[in-house]
This record gives structure tokens, sequence and C-alpha cells, in this order.
């Protein structure tokens, strides 16, 4: 089976010695994805809708990258520093995800790479060329 690193240029990920994710065979890896811009900056301090939406963005991009689609994922891990903002997570879930809907797991956490970041996404995703709906 071939693996192969899935990169962006640029990489904002590239300053904490981890890869944006790993495609093996038909299978997506992806790393969690925050609210961080191309510059390496976290956006939207303080605004989980902000930093909920560039989420998101960047799930989508790191997908495209590695020769997937958001449609094609099939598990995400959503961690939120405030389980207050669950019904927001739905909603955004309904919009750019199409049912069948992922397999999902979404948990609050303390803290995450940053005490601004608000968000984290994870998911799995089959490539494009593979999958069968």
């Amino acid at each position: 089976m071939k693996i192969s690193n899935i990169q962006l240029q640029p990489d904002p990920y590239k300053p904490f010695h981890l890869s944006q994710g790993y495609r093996a065979g038909d299978l997506l890896f992806i790393s969690g994805q925050t609210a961080i811009g191309d510059d390496g900056q976290l956006q939207g301090i303080g605004d989980f809708d902000v930093q909920a939406e560039k989420a998101f963005q960047n799930l989508e991009k790191v997908l495209k990258a590695g020769g997937s689609s958001l449609p094609n994922v099939i598990k995400v891990t959503i961690l939120l520093r405030d389980m207050g903002n669950f019904n927001k997570i739905v909603a955004l879930r309904k919009r750019f995800f199409t049912a069948p809907y992922p397999a999902d797991t979404i948990m609050e956490v303390s803290s995450l790479y940053s005490p601004d970041a608000l968000i984290e996404i994870e998911a799995v995703a089959v490539a494009d060329e593979a999958a069968e709906r």
C-alpha cells in the first residue's frame, strides 16, 4: 500500500513538527485542524464562530490536497473548549457535510495547542476516486 504525506504550501503546521495528514492507499488521515491561517497565526481569537468556520475550511483544504473532499469524510473528531457551542457544531456539520453524515465524536477539552484555540477537527476520509455512494 502506498503511503504519502499530504502537504500544503505554505504549511502553517511546519513549526509544530507534524504533518497535515497522510494518505494510506485510499484512506486519508487528517491532523486536527484549527483556525490557524496561512501565516501560522490563530484567527478569530475569542470568537468561536470565526474559529469554527476557519477550522472547517482548513479541513476542506487538506482533504483536497490529499485527493479527497468533505462528502468523503467518514469519521470526524471535534474537540471543543466549551460544549456550550454544541448546537453551533451541529449546524456547521449540516452545512459542511452531507447525508449520510460522518461518524463523529465531539468532546470538551480543557485546552488545545493554544489557550486561545476554541476548536480542533480531525478526520478520516476516502479518496475521491475510491468513493462510491
